[in-house]
């Protein structure tokens, strides 16, 4: 039996020259393009991202993912003076420490990739400093492995101090100083550091645009997802209703669920800033039936029929090529629109992924 367009996956594949990946930031976080989607018209306008409060639908609520980039790539050294890439994918906030014999010292099961010339065996111990190590405990698929950590003092300031933030595998170069800023939204919670990737849609927010969208009526309100190495994992089923996503962590505060209840009440719309602000309001939907404060893991893939129960648009850059992400903005939006309107992006010069332009769906 024939797959439906919709559901086969080389019905989101779409010629990305490698030339138009972003390899760098904008000059300016919000001097970035943005191109706007109506849905209900078919319409697209091409704009710019610090015009966005002239394209945003009156009175919207935007819901943004305050979560922190840690620096998780460290790299260290077996016994025998091999050295190893670690990159932590265990968000540092669900991370359960116990005291270790000596005075000071902790202890943590996490779960990382490990990278070296040769696999280590389990009961390796890695060391990356004095005060800071990690013991492999058993190994998964693709790289994954189970590893208890090992540190004295504080376990994100090592991190903070010898760790390199883990940009994208489309990012064809190391991560530099500059990168530590401009690869962090402005409104990160230092509280919230874990995710191993960026909440990419945010990154064009500075604190006047976001005064000026306030000035202009618009609301704001945060959420929570640890964004994982998953995101980068492709889609590799040829029918996408048979992919099992990847499960990450979200937060829904009971203060954020209340201005969503009052935005639906008032008939003001809610906008995503980004797919995982996405993804959290409609897996807290799945896993409570209703809008309400949340903790948990989502494991919920939106593709074509989806019924979306939260969010009535969203702002986000441009997703890879058979992408979960590209398939979710296409439950939003329709594949052949989005397909069009990146069509209608690249013939426009607009820059893709994680460092590139943005696009506004409404």
């Amino acid at each position: 039996m024939e797959i439906p367009q919709d559901y086969r996956l080389d019905g989101y594949d779409y010629d990305l020259p490698e030339e138009r990946i972003a390899q760098q930031p904008a000059d300016r976080r919000d001097g970035s393009r943005l191109l706007v989607l109506d849905r209900a018209r078919h319409a697209r306008q091409l704009a710019d991202f610090a015009c966005l409060a002239d394209h945003l639908p009156k009175d919207a609520l935007l819901i943004a993912n305050n979560s922190r980039v840690i620096p998780a790539r460290i790299f260290g050294m077996k016994p025998t003076g091999g050295r190893v890439e670690f990159l932590l994918l265990t968000p540092l906030p669900l991370l359960v420490a116990e005291p270790l014999a000596e005075p000071g010292r902790f202890s943590a099961r996490a779960e990382g990739l490990l990278r070296a010339s040769k696999t280590p065996k389990p009961g390796t111990t890695i060391t990356f400093s004095d005060d800071f190590r990690l013991k492999t405990v058993e190994a998964g698929h693709f790289g994954r492995w189970q590893v208890e950590l090992q540190w004295k003092g504080d376990l994100a300031e090592h991190f903070r101090c010898m760790g390199h933030l883990p940009l994208p595998p489309y990012i064809k170069r190391p991560d530099t100083d500059a990168d530590r800023e401009r690869y962090q939204t402005t409104y990160a919670d230092e509280a919230k550091t874990g995710s191993v990737a960026a909440p990419t849609a945010g990154l064009h927010f500075t604190p006047e645009l976001r005064a000026g969208l306030a000035d202009r009526g618009f609301s704001w309100a945060e959420v929570t997802l640890y964004v994982g190495y998953g995101t980068f994992s492709p889609v590799r089923c040829p029918d996408i209703r048979d992919h099992e996503m990847h499960a990450e962590y979200i937060e829904v505060p009971r203060s954020t669920a209340q201005a969503i209840r009052r935005a639906k009440d008032e008939g003001r719309p809610v906008i995503a800033v980004g797919t995982t602000s996405a993804r959290t309001l409609e897996g807290m939907f799945r896993a409570c039936g209703r809008v309400s404060e949340f903790a948990g893991e989502t494991n919920i893939f939106i593709y074509p029929g989806y019924d979306f129960k939260v969010i009535d648009g969203i702002l986000t850059n441009f997703h890879l090529p058979e992408s979960s992400l590209i398939i979710m903005i296409s439950a939003l939006a329709g594949r052949t629109n989005v397909l069009s309107a990146y069509e209608y992006a690249l013939e426009n010069g607009f820059r893709f992924f994680s460092y590139g332009d943005a696009m506004l769906i409404k």
